[in-house]
């Protein structure tokens, strides 16, 4: 198990084998997904937006901008 120490600003560095395991380097972005309160995972997010593109593939229906207020509206009035 890795372990790192905080300093007085709130900072760690993280350990070599988590850095490579992660592949991350200098100036990568972590995030901290609390996976349930009080435990935390350690995410890379180093992916590019670009790579989400067609991640689910195309749209079965092209659907309108009035079309989504129209439902939005329908769907908040019947919660009423």
């Amino acid at each position: 198990m890795s372990t790192a120490t905080l300093t007085s600003k709130g900072q760690i560095t993280i350990p070599v084998a988590v850095r490579e395991a992660l592949h991350v380097g200098t100036g990568d972005r972590i995030e901290f997904v609390e996976v349930e309160p009080g435990r935390f995972e350690l995410v890379a997010a180093t992916g590019s937006v670009a790579s989400l593109k067609a991640m689910f593939g195309a749209p079965p229906k092209q659907v309108s901008i009035a079309l989504m207020n129209e439902a939005i509206t329908r769907r908040g009035a019947a919660s009423r």
